[in-house]
C-alpha cells in the first residue's frame, strides 16, 4: 500500500469533511487534562490541588464516555453532539470562574468532574464513520482507516499539549482552557454538521439489547483487558522516564525522550497503514505486544539517557500499530448498532490504567528509583502479550464471527 491510499481515503466521499473536523476537536480534547493543571495551579500555587481537579477530570470522562457513546448509538451523533458541546462549553466556563473566584478545592474538584463527564467523543464517533464507510466491498481498507486515526490521535497529543503549555508559560492559562474547549466544540459542531457519513442508529430498545450483549463478548473482553494494559504502560512510562532524566543529572532530557517516542510512534503508525499484511490481525497483536515487551526490558536496562532514548524509540513504535488493532478488532467483534460505545470503552480503559499506573508508578519511583516504575511499565506490557497469547484464538473467532 503506497501514501496515495491514504489519500484515496480521504478523497472517499464525505470522508475528510468529518476527519478534519474530528481532528481538528482531537487537539482541543489532547488540551483539556493539562489546560486544567495550568489553570488551577495558577491559582492556588498548589500542584496537589491541580493534581485532585485533573484527577476527577480524568475519572469523570472515563465513566461519563461510554454513556455519551451509547447516547450517540442510539439517538445519532447529530442529535446527542450539540447537548453535548453545549454542556461541555458551559462546565469549562464554570470551572475557569471557580477558579477565578478562589473556590474551595471541593468545588474545583466538582468542576473538574463536570469537564470530564461532558467531553464529547469526537474520536470514537469519527472511528465508528469511518467503519460504516468502508463496511463492505471497501473492509481491506479498515487498518489504514484506523491507522490514520491512531495517527490523528499522536498528532493531536503532540500540538495540544505545546500549545496549552506555550500559553500557560505566557501567564494565560485560562486562554489555553478557552482555546481548547473553542477547538472542541467548533470541530464538534463541523462533525455534526456532516450527517451522511454518521453510522446507523436506532432508538428500537429491543435491537439496542440485543446489540448490547456483543459488548460483553470474549473478544470485546480481551481487548478491554489490553487496552488497560496500555494504559498502565502509558502511566509508568511517563513518571519513569522524568524520574530517569532527573536522577541522571539532566532533567531537561526527559522532553527530548519524549519527543523521540512521539516521533517514532508517529512514524510507525504511518507506515503501519501503508501495506496489507498477510497476517491476521489477532497475529499482528501478538508481534506488536511482544516489542511492547522487548522495549519494557530495553528500559529496565538502560544506564544512560542515550541508551534510555534507544528503548523508547521501540517502545514508542509499538504502541500506534497496538491502537489501530484493537479498533479493527473491535469493529469485528461487536454489534455496528453499539461500535461507538465499544470504542469508548477501549479509551476509558485505558484511561483508568494510565490513572492508576501515575500512583502506583509513582510509588514504585519513590522506594526504588525510576527502575522501579519502569518495572511498573515492563509488567504492563508483558501482561498484555501474555493476553494477546491467552485471547489469540478468542479474538480470532470473534472477527470471523463479526465478517
Amino acid at each position: 500500500m503506497s501514501t496515495a491510499n491514504y489519500r484515496a481515503l480521504l478523497r472517499t466521499p464525505g470522508a475528510a469533511a468529518f476527519f478534519l473536523p474530528a481532528l481538528l476537536g482531537r487537539v482541543g480534547g489532547a488540551m483539556t487534562g493539562l489546560g486544567i493543571v495550568w489553570l488551577v495551579h495558577d491559582r492556588t500555587g498548589s500542584f496537589a490541588a491541580a493534581g485532585v481537579v485533573s484527577g476527577g477530570f480524568a475519572v469523570a470522562e472515563a465513566v461519563g464516555a461510554p454513556q455519551l457513546a451509547r447516547l450517540a448509538d442510539r439517538f445519532g451523533q447529530a442529535r446527542v453532539l450539540p447537548p453535548a458541546l453545549l454542556g461541555h462549553a458551559a462546565a469549562v466556563a464554570a470551572l475557569v470562574g471557580l477558579a477565578a473566584a478562589d473556590a474551595p478545592r471541593p468545588l474545583l474538584a466538582l468542576g473538574g468532574a463536570a469537564v470530564g463527564a461532558s467531553v464529547p467523543q469526537l474520536p470514537a464517533m469519527s472511528a465508528a464513520r469511518w467503519a460504516t464507510l468502508l463496511r463492505g466491498g471497501r473492509a481491506a481498507e479498515l487498518p489504514a482507516a484506523f491507522a490514520l486515526e491512531s495517527v490523528g490521535n499522536a498528532v493531536s497529543y503532540l500540538v495540544g499539549p505545546a500549545l496549552v503549555s506555550a500559553l500557560a508559560a505566557a501567564g494565560h492559562p485560562a486562554a489555553g482552557s478557552a482555546l481548547a474547549t473553542s477547538l472542541t466544540v467548533g470541530g464538534g459542531l463541523l462533525l455534526t454538521a456532516r450527517r451522511g457519513s454518521a453510522p446507523p442508529h436506532t432508538s428500537d430498545r429491543a435491537a439496542h439489547a440485543r446489540a448490547g450483549r456483543t459488548l460483553l463478548s470474549g473478544g470485546l473482553l480481551v481487548l478491554l483487558g489490553l487496552s488497560l494494559g496500555i494504559g498502565v504502560w502509558f502511566g509508568a512510562v511517563q513518571v519513569s522516564v522524568a524520574a530517569f532524566a532527573v536522577e541522571h543529572g539532566v532533567p531537561g532530557a526527559a522532553a527530548p525522550l519524549f519527543a523521540v517516542s512521539s516521533g517514532s510512534g508517529l512514524l510507525a503508525g504511518w507506515l503501519y497503514g501503508l501495506r496489507r499484511w498477510r497476517a491476521a490481525p489477532p497475529v499482528q497483536l501478538l508481534v506488536a505486544t511482544g516489542v511492547l515487551t522487548l522495549g519494557g526490558v530495553l528500559l529496565l536496562t538502560a544506564g544512560s539517557p542515550v541508551a534510555l532514548g534507544l528503548a523508547v524509540l521501540v517502545t514508542g513504535a509499538a504502541v500506534p500499530p497496538l491502537l489501530a488493532l484493537f479498533s479493527l478488532l473491535a469493529e469485528g467483534t461487536v454489534d455496528p448498532l453499539v461500535l461507538t460505545q465499544a470504542f469508548s470503552w477501549l479509551g476509558s480503559a485505558s484511561a483508568a490504567g494510565s490513572a492508576a499506573a501515575a500512583a502506583v508508578s509513582g510509588w514504585a519511583v519513590d522506594a526504588l528509583g525510576a527502575r522501579g516504575g519502569f518495572a511498573v511499565a515492563a509488567a504492563a506490557a508483558t501482561a498484555t502479550a501474555a493476553l494477546s497469547a491467552a485471547g489469540l484464538r478468542v479474538l480470532g473467532a470473534a472477527v470471523r464471527d463479526g465478517a
